[in-house]
């Protein structure tokens, strides 16, 4: 059998980044007055933008990029391997390649299923996103659609 511990390796960190453990982060780049708060994984190949804030039991899947001053949300999961073949995929050339915009706002609960987010929109708590959100506004539901824009 064999054991890994989580814990913090492998990481670019900018000035001022706060991380309360315990948390799993690895071969990612956090960008200077980052937040993540505890129980929080981050995988390989993420950039987290300057001043964002992700709260505690989020999740963020390799290849998410988010941008500045953001908000992520308690529990917050982003998937890049949508099972297009009826399963995992475990050839990483065929996982998305998540980007949220800068100002943007995730609700805890929230499921990132698309591969953009863009600048300032707000997802609602709980919501489940399938489509590329292209628009500046409130998004909500399951699947999450505009409420209004902003």
């Amino acid at each position: 059998m064999e054991i890994r511990q989580s814990g913090i390796r492998d990481v670019t960190c900018g000035n001022n980044v706060v991380v309360y453990e315990p948390a799993n982060i690895y071969g990612c780049t956090l960008y200077d007055e980052v937040f993540v708060g505890p129980f929080v994984e981050i995988q390989r190949h993420c950039v987290i933008g300057r001043g964002t804030r992700i709260q505690s039991h989020s999740f963020l899947c390799e290849y998410v990029t988010v941008g500045e001053r953001c908000f992520i949300g308690h529990n917050v999961t982003f998937a890049n391997d949508l099972f297009k073949r009826g399963g995992p995929d475990a050839d990483a050339a065929n996982w998305l390649r998540i980007r949220i915009g800068h100002d943007v706002t995730v609700g805890s609960g929230a499921v990132i299923l698309t591969d953009f987010v863009c600048d300032g929109a707000v997802i609602g708590a709980g919501s489940v996103v399938v489509k590329p959100v292209t628009v500046r506004g409130v998004y909500a539901g399951n699947p999450a659609r505009l409420l209004r824009t902003l």
